[in-house]
């Protein structure tokens, strides 16, 4: 027993702690109630005595200043710490929503594995850690719905250095295994594969991890280079454009088809488009795409050519198809290169899938997800009062075409209410600043109204798991990237040593 229920109401339990025992922040518990469990969750601490404050005060006072030991009654009985719990779910044949109280001065007591036999790894498993309870970690990993999940979109908030990367990871390297779902990875820091260090590229299964770079390719690995004739005007709706730039795109699209970029650069004649509108976009796409005109002849001197990259994005697209994990290094890329990047393949991507549907050929399809960083780039407020790109409608319709996002973010009051909503489960690591928790707070599946200072106080690797696929918020623990690639490592070493025969 680590404690005693003594008063409260529902969301508010009070708790009064056993005198050799300790609680946390955090920490789940069980009370039992006829023949069921009531799987409580403690948000609050705080002391308690039946001595009064100003006796306190006093008696404190005479040990500070006077030296005095004052033990004249027992402290065991008269002071003590309590702590304030909330019900998330009752367990009994079923498990349920909690709707009832414990006892009054019901035991509660530590949980036990056992407790929790329902959380079992599902058909389509995607691994996110082990249950935490408090700072306790716990022999149990926990699965979610991999398929419902990655279609339903993840947002992953956090502040920085509290485990952002490592948890993708751990996530992607567990999904290699897998054959329902693809992933594309937009990789600003050029982490995941590990062409420096430790990364997905030592996966057993490294044939199902595509990477793309444009710079120092590795062996085995692909060049990323992208035809100009492959991009259409919708591709750049994360850009702010004027009403006659728009005019003028639009124009030149209609008469002059894929080859409408050149023909800006070119200065081909439209009527009715001013020289000065014309110069502003020439400007802007030069400068985006890394091109260079001397008058007579056009150069591409970056990701973008005229004579290669033809198949890149259909190629891309049909490793997705095939459940593999394509990562994209844009390390090297500003921010709205990056994007344009990503809003090509993943257009190409919605528009097959769409495609998939029309034909009744999707359910054949693997789920495909997009891993995105500092998300309010695309789906941002600001973003999105300009107008709607590829990102925003995946985030509104992905679901509908088995196509989500795994958006990145240490701002999620940045994104839409509306749009939070939509991310139906979230995997909230720590987060300092109060405006960030309260947008995730109002935004998750389960009630976390009483979880500010917990979500305050996870430390690095700890997470809250809420979602719509969940029966209640699960306290995580992420365990860290480099040890289960040391782990895998070992264990290849040691079954690849019990094949040999030693005479």
């Amino acid at each position: 027993m680590k404690g005693q229920v003594i008063s409260g109401k529902f969301g508010e339990i009070i708790i009064r702690q056993k005198s050799n025992e300790e609680f946390e922040l955090g920490e789940l518990l069980i009370a039992e109630k006829e023949k069921t469990k009531i799987l409580l969750q403690i948000y609050e601490l705080a002391y308690g005595s039946q001595i009064s404050q100003q006796n306190l005060e006093l008696i404190s006072g005479m040990r500070l200043e006077e030296n005095l030991n004052i033990d004249f009654f027992d402290e065991k009985l008269r002071n003590y710490k309590i702590a304030f719990a909330k019900s998330l779910i009752t367990i009994g044949e079923n498990v349920k929503t909690s709707k009832v109280l414990p006892e009054f001065f019901s035991e509660v007591r530590e949980i036990k594995d056992n407790d929790l036999i329902f959380l079992k790894k599902p058909s389509n498993p995607l691994f996110i850690g082990n249950l935490r309870t408090g700072s306790k970690v716990m022999n149990l990993p926990i699965f979610l719905r991999g398929k419902d999940v990655l279609s339903h979109h993840i947002l992953l908030p956090a502040s920085t250095g509290k485990g952002k990367s490592n948890l993708t990871s751990v996530m992607l390297w567990n999904l290699i295994e897998e054959d329902y779902c693809g992933l594309l990875v937009l990789d600003p820091h050029d982490e995941y594969y590990g062409r420096n260090g430790l990364g997905l590229k030592d996966h057993q299964k490294k044939e199902k991890v595509s990477y793309y770079t444009a710079e120092n390719v590795p062996v085995g690995c692909r060049t990323l280079k992208i035809n100009l004739k492959t991009l259409n005007p919708s591709h750049f709706g994360f850009m702010e454009w004027s009403i006659p730039q728009k005019d003028a795109i639009s124009l030149f699209y209609k008469k002059f088809g894929e080859k409408w970029i050149e023909s800006i650069i070119l200065e081909k004649p439209i009527e009715n488009i001013q020289e000065s509108t014309l110069s502003v976009i020439k400007r802007r796409l030069m400068n985006l795409l890394d091109l260079e005109f001397d008058g007579q002849k056009l150069y591409c001197k970056g990701v973008f050519d005229l004579n290669s990259g033809e198949t890149t994005i259909k190629d891309i697209v049909k490793e997705l198809e095939q459940s593999k994990i394509v990562i994209i290094d844009t390390s090297s890329f500003p921010s709205n290169l990056e994007i344009l990047i990503g809003s090509l393949i993943t257009s190409e991507t919605f528009r097959m899938y769409k495609h998939y549907k029309n034909k009744g050929e999707l359910k054949d399809k693997p789920v495909i997800s997009i891993v995105i960083e500092e998300a309010p780039r695309v789906i941002g407020k600001d973003v999105l009062e300009k107008g709607s790109n590829i990102f925003s409608t995946i985030a509104r319709e992905g679901r509908k075409f088995k196509i989500g996002l795994i958006a990145i973010t240490q701002l999620p009051s940045l994104i839409p209410r509306e749009v939070l909503a939509n991310m139906n489960t979230k995997i909230i690591l720590g987060m300092e600043m109060a405006p960030e928790r309260q947008a995730i707070i109002e935004s998750a599946s389960q009630d976390l109204s009483s979880d500010s200072r917990n979500i305050a106080a996870l430390d690095k690797g700890e997470a809250i798991v809420t979602s719509n696929f969940t029966s209640f918020a699960i306290p995580v623990k992420i365990p860290l990237f480099r040890n289960i690639v040391k782990e895998n490592q070992v264990s290849k070493i040691k079954k690849d040593f019990s094949g040999i025969n030693i005479e």
